[in-house]
């Protein structure tokens, strides 16, 4: 007996021993260049589990105590492998090196694929893949590159704007490190604010979203910058037909503290100024340009601690003077309209312990639209003037704070806390008079009142791996908005105080839970399942006429008359590897609903003299769904990849369309894009994109008749008789389908310096007479036959873009 609690109270004492465990963590970075780099893989080799790094190249292992071997890994990259002996925690970072045998291949993904991940509808675009896409006026474009994805499409001909399965233009969450961006459009929606030298990561999520995410209804969109090479000085820039841009990073502190500055302006104005004063014998000018400055510092203070400061500053200008003289008299007319974003976040990076990563960030963005006009005429010694501006914008100003968590490599653990406060200035106009020198007035006029708002969120996910086959990531979030209620921070605490523990109801706030749950299951190591389901609140609106993502766009925010808006989205997927990886094949379904969807009222004006809140539908329906095919080859010389959407989107208003559902606008049923580059050598390369998709729906009258008198007779021969428009629904009809071919070639040469390229291509290369938009017209007609002339009513349509050849130079130092 004896001989028998010996033995167990070793074995009880070996297994505890057994059972011991030590954590490995640390950061992981280009050895380049010193960025810290985002999903690298880090296994244990012994049992194949492991873990990828986070945004900032951290990562955290908690493993049995004894010799290990672990793998870091990253397409692109030299493999390392380290073995240790591990009886205490240990701190490793690890600097990856650029693969000679790789530097051919442009891949999609790291290595961590589609089948692994749990998420679903996820896509991750780096930025060398969006540069090898031909590109408008070749002008590079993040938000370009995205709509050639499943399940996006382009709000028109040339547009950057972009809508995700079914969804509105407001419902994408765009977020430049971290920092909402209101409006991502210049030069009236053809093209982005994002200058592509200057971006890192591109990160696309369009359902199955985890719990740290919120406040949109269809799309997160994560942009991250650059953070400065930490080891030498390098450049870069490109000359092209309508805009320049030059890149410049390097180290103020070698491996402690890096800059990275980035600027991009277009020279339209300077081109056209020339001729528009020769067309107008001097009397006129006018131009227009935009342009971007992004700038970064990263300072490394310690292990543990890390700072970095961004910021983004971006403007449109666009301006006509007209002057006419003669011998008493001077007229001069000036107007100008100008729209731009600004946006910053100051960064935190701390390391409370080897399992605990945290990023405390302050956040600031605002965009504002200003219109101005001003009219100054004098006779002899007399001068009147008129002076008229409009404005209108959005303020944020924002801090949150985001933990990772690892216990063990079977939990990745996230939680954290944001809050933002809200200005909108949905529209105010100021007008100065004076007349003769004497008589002066000054007026303000605001359309809508100033509206302020808290909105504030705490939200806790975890990605769990239940076995071998099964991973699950299940999250909740709760989330608050609280309108008309800017003025006092300690009001909106009190407030939720109040809610929580006395169950007072404050009638202005909304407050929603919204779970989260992804699972993933692994049917072998090429094939997975996966199922998703979201539930999504929007505290904020976007009031617009157009789909080009124009300045006169307004942001505005949840009332009592204007709820929040709200989704339910569930989505299922297969996912395949094979060719050793080098292809991926993902099929999506996903359904979609949406409950206080607001639009404008039938014949609503943005600018005008009333309140916004009077010019809107509200409680509108949503809803869509269709399936998702994406293939792409992410290896070799050849690389690119095929989508295909089939898809449906209505939408519900009982003022609109008689209360029955209608087509979205951009309800298009088939969307297929082929996105295709190759690698001849060192020196040359060619990209082309082609897409097709359904045509966009429209709203046109079926009839016009004259209108009957009183007397119950029409006079069919009187010019000035009025005319009855019949409408049978809202968008009733369907544009002819769109298709495209776009081509380019780069041309590469090595130079003592650097490197050079030129890249030659083509937009619309088979010059296709695209729609943009329709209008009806009557035609004069005569039949000589009859010796008669008639009238018909056609429907004409209105092409933009021909083939558009390009031409610029690039150049890295």
């Amino acid at each position: 007996m004896k001989k028998y609690f010996l033995l167990g109270m070793l074995f009880l004492v070996f297994g505890v021993k057994a059972q011991q465990k030590h954590t490995i963590s640390g950061f992981v970075q280009d050895a380049a260049t010193g960025e810290q780099l985002l999903g690298v893989n880090v296994i244990w080799k012994e049992k194949m589990q492991g873990t990828t790094t986070n945004t900032y190249g951290f990562y955290s292992m908690t493993l049995p105590e004894g010799e290990v071997e672990i793998v870091y890994s990253y397409i692109g990259f030299e493999k390392v492998i380290k073995k240790i002996d591990l009886q205490n925690d240990v701190q490793m970072d690890i600097e990856l090196s650029i693969s000679s045998a790789e530097l051919s291949e442009v891949t999609i993904v790291g290595e961590e694929t589609v089948v692994d991940r749990t998420q679903t509808s996820v896509v991750e675009v780096p930025v060398q893949q969006i540069k090898s896409i031909p590109a408008l006026l070749g002008e590079v474009d993040v938000l370009k590159a995205i709509q050639l994805l499943p399940g996006v499409q382009s709000g028109g001909e040339g547009s950057s704007g972009f809508y995700v399965r079914g969804g509105g233009p407001d419902q994408n969450l765009i977020l430049l490190d971290g920092v909402p961006v209101y409006n991502a459009s210049h030069l009236f929606g053809f093209f982005s604010v994002f200058n592509a030298d200057a971006i890192k990561n591109v990160r696309l999520t369009k359902g199955g979203f985890p719990a740290r995410f919120g406040g949109r209804l269809s799309s997160v969109l994560e942009i991250d910058m650059k953070e400065g090479n930490m080891k030498k000085i390098e450049g870069e820039g490109s000359v092209g037909i309508v805009a320049s841009k030059l890149t410049l990073q390097g180290p103020i502190v070698k491996d402690k503290t890096s800059f990275i500055v980035s600027g991009r302006r277009t020279y339209i104005d300077l081109l056209a100024q020339p001729l528009i004063k020769s067309a107008s014998e001097g009397n006129a000018s006018g131009g227009y340009f935009f342009y971007d400055f992004n700038a970064k510092l990263n300072h490394k203070f310690s292990e543990k601690d890390r700072l970095y400061l961004s910021t983004y500053i971006g403007k449109d200008r666009f301006y006509v003077g007209e002057k006419y003289t003669d011998e008493d008299f001077t007229s001069e007319m000036d107007m100008e309209l100008k729209w731009g974003n600004v946006t910053s976040a100051l960064r935190w990076n701390h390391l409370f312990s080897n399992k605990l990563f945290a990023n405390t960030t302050l956040t600031y963005s605002r965009y504002l639209f200003d219109t101005s006009m001003e009219i100054n005429d004098q006779y002899l010694d007399d001068v009147d003037s008129v002076r008229f501006r409009y404005f209108s914008g959005i303020e944020d100003y924002g801090t949150k704070i985001d933990f990772d968590y690892l216990p063990t490599p079977e939990h990745h653990v996230r939680f954290g806390a944001n809050y933002t406060y809200h200005t909108f200035s949905p529209g105010s106009m100021e007008l100065y008079e004076r007349q003769n020198a004497n008589i002066s007035q000054d007026t303000s006029f605001n359309f809508s009142e100033t509206q302020y708002a808290h909105e504030s969120s705490l939200y806790v996910e975890d990605d769990v791996k239940i076995n071998d086959q099964l991973k699950v990531n299940i999250g909740l979030r709760y989330n608050t908005f609280h309108f008309d209620n800017g003025a006092d921070l300690n009001d909106f605490f009190r407030e939720e105080y109040f809610y929580f523990f006395q169950s007072k109801y404050n009638p202005k706030a909304y407050r929603v839970f919204e779970p989260r749950f992804s699972v993933r299951y692994l049917i072998s190591k090429k094939w997975s399942l996966k199922a998703s389901y979201a539930d999504m609140q929007q505290n904020i609106h976007l009031l617009s006429n157009t789909s080009a993502g124009m300045p006169t766009d307004i942001w505005v925010p949840s009332t009592d008359s204007v709820p929040s808006q709200h989704s339910r989205q569930i989505a299922g997927a297969i996912n395949h590897l094979f060719k050793n990886g080098a292809y991926e094949l993902n099929l999506e379904g996903y359904y979609k609903t949406m409950t206080n969807l607001i639009t404008l009222s039938e014949g609503a004006k943005i600018i005008g003299f009333d309140d916004w809140q009077e010019k809107v539908e509200t409680g509108g329906l949503g809803k869509s769904y269709g399936a998702e095919i994406f293939l792409q080859k992410k290896k070799g010389k050849t690389t690119g990849w095929i989508g295909y959407t089939l898809a449906w989107s209505w939408r519900k208003f009982e003022n609109v369309n008689q209360g029955n559902w209608y087509p979205y606008k951009y309800d298009r049923r088939h969307d297929v894009s082929v996105v295709f580059s190759h690698k001849f050598n060192e020196n040359v390369d060619i990209g082309l994109t082609w897409v097709y998709g359904t045509g966009a729906n429209i709203t046109m009258m079926d009839a016009r008749y004259p209108e009957v008198n009183m007397n119950g007779n029409m006079n069919l021969f009187d010019d000035n008789v009025n005319e009855i428009e019949y409408y049978s629904s809202r968008n009733n009809y369907r544009l002819a389908p769109y298709h495209r071919l776009d081509v380019g070639v780069n041309f590469h040469k090595k130079k003592k310096w650097g490197e050079r390229t030129w890249n030659i291509g083509a937009y619309n290369a088979y010059n296709r007479k695209n729609p943009y938009y329709i209008y009806i017209t009557d035609e004069l007609s005569y039949d000589v036959e009859e010796n008669v002339y008639s009238t018909e009513t056609v429907a004409k349509q209105v092409s933009l873009f021909p083939i558009i050849p390009s031409i610029s130079y690039h150049f890295k130092f």
